[in-house]
């Protein structure tokens, strides 16, 4: 991003803005699939429409769906499909580090399960050394 003008600058920073909410997430993952109205998007996220068209109007006002009237309804889908390859991305590399999370702790368990365990209720660690 090295020599671009503050106000391009700005507006990367907004793009990202607009997926920073995971609601937007979920919604573009439905859009992936089909397009929807925002009844059907409302339903399968389990918000109100209210608050899934506010989450459509940011989306739209960043160009990432694009909107079109068909009688009563309006029916949104992805207008720039590269943004997958952005969320691919991303969801790669957070599957990795959740991936190598799991790796360590399993590893921290079965190294914590070959060391002696501590017997409650027999005294003091002391006492059982005397023992």
């Amino acid at each position: 991003m090295e020599g671009l003008p503050v106000e391009a600058l700005e507006r990367v920073a907004a793009y990202f803005q607009a997926l920073s909410e995971p609601t937007r997430l979920q919604i573009l993952n439905l859009l992936r699939q089909r397009e929807h109205n925002v009844g059907e998007l409302a339903q399968l996220c389990g918000y109100t429409s209210a608050n899934i068209s506010r989450h459509l109007a940011m989306l739209t006002t960043h160009g990432l769906v694009a909107r079109e009237a068909r009688g009563t309804s309006v029916y949104y889908r992805i207008a720039d499909k590269s943004i997958y390859a952005l969320c691919d991305l991303v969801c790669g590399t957070i599957a990795r580090q959740l991936e190598g999370k799991v790796n360590e702790r399993e590893l921290f368990l079965q190294t914590t399960a070959r060391a002696e365990p501590i017997r409650r209720g027999t005294g003091s660690r002391q006492a059982r050394r005397r023992a």
